[in-house]
């Protein structure tokens, strides 16, 4: 045992066919101890209703588990459903969705010291594997609270290959984004004299590496969703390893969180909104953005800011307010003037997608 180090690791990750239908069985190789344990289901409404015969499948499969709609992904949501899971003796919770249930789940989990079962429905984001929750806390704003990370992670393919093709898009923006929050990391660890983690480091560029350079173009092709699946788990152990999540996110995070709090009113999920972000980071960061535009050529990821309502004014005001949304947090925008000239020739260039 290594005293020099404290972090936790998933007993189990499965990506197989048809997972969903034979879940127990997973659990039962991996950790027989639960089986049988008092056990809740938490979705939301409308994924009850479209997955309706796989969830009760598995609500089955683990004792006829309660099935709960979760109303909302926020802190209060969470609190509650711990709440009902302390008082009525539930010792595990599984969590089948998108990153919002995710998200609610887990942390529901952590503050009941549940054990949690993490059962993605689509693969938007390295949420699901992560020590973070990102949860509503007033109103509509959000907050990355730390938790721990699911004991065990169960992904079948077919879900995700049946699942809305701008979610797999968003999982591929926030896996290729290591890449500028890599350089971000190395930069704030010099500016503060203090140590990159090696292994969350190497764990991180290899979720990158898997994904940019994979040989299978398909995105519904189960190859690839399972290097996909395997590189979002792989980023969200880096952020374990590393104690913090700045093995995968820089300044093209901090540009999504700017669109988050300031201009909710533009659609667009948080992996699409990295993805944007990396363009103009990579060039402040002194790198040729050419690799990523063509990487994102290929899946057919749109860069064009325009696209998602994002005018050349609003783009610019997004990278002023990017410097401000997380205080403390070291990245190329502390080394660099605001230039509105030069985001003006950028989001041109992202517009033409070249």
């Amino acid at each position: 045992m290594n005293l020099h180090t404290s972090f936790d690791l998933p007993i189990c990750l499965a990506v197989e066919e048809d997972a969903f239908f034979h879940s127990d069985e997973i659990i039962q190789q991996y950790i027989p101890e639960i089986i049988g344990q008092k056990t809740i289901v938490i979705s939301e409404e409308f994924l009850i209703g479209i997955y309706s015969e796989k969830i009760n499948d598995i609500s089955r499969d683990f004792g006829n588990a309660e099935i709960v709609a979760m109303k909302e992904a926020s802190f209060d949501e969470a609190v509650a459903i711990a709440k009902k899971v302390c008082v009525e003796d539930v010792k595990v919770i599984i969590g089948i969705g998108g990153g919002r249930v995710l998200d609610t789940a887990k942390y529901a989990a952590h503050i009941s010291k549940a054990i949690y079962i993490c059962m993605p429905t689509s693969l938007s984001n390295d949420s699901l594997a992560s020590p973070f929750a990102v949860l509503e806390t007033y109103g509509k704003a959000r907050k990355t609270i730390e938790c721990n990370i699911p004991t065990a992670i169960i992904v079948d393919t077919n879900m995700i290959i049946n699942a809305p093709e701008g979610q797999t898009l968003s999982g591929i923006g926030d896996t290729i984004a290591k890449h500028t929050a890599l350089y971000d990391w190395k930069l704030s660890a010099r500016k503060t004299n203090t140590r990159v983690n090696d292994f969350a480091y190497a764990l991180s560029r290899m979720s990158y590496d898997s994904v940019y350079h994979c040989d299978e173009k398909n995105m519904k092709s189960r190859v690839f969703i399972r290097i996909l699946s395997r590189a979002l788990v792989m980023g969200g152990l880096a952020m374990e390893i590393a104690g913090s999540s700045r093995p995968c996110s820089g300044s093209e995070h901090l540009f999504a969180h700017a669109i988050e709090e300031y201009y909710p009113e533009v659609k667009i999920s948080h992996g699409m909104a990295v993805a944007l972000g990396s363009i103009p980071a990579c060039i402040f960061q002194g790198q040729s953005p050419d690799g990523l535009l063509s990487f994102f050529r290929t899946y057919g990821l749109d860069v064009s800011p325009a696209s998602y309502g994002i005018t050349k004014d609003m783009f610019a005001d997004m990278w002023e307010k990017a410097r401000t949304v997380r205080t403390g947090r070291i990245t190329i925008l502390d080394e660099i003037k605001h230039d509105k000239v030069q985001l003006d020739e950028i989001y041109s260039r992202m517009a033409e997608g070249k």
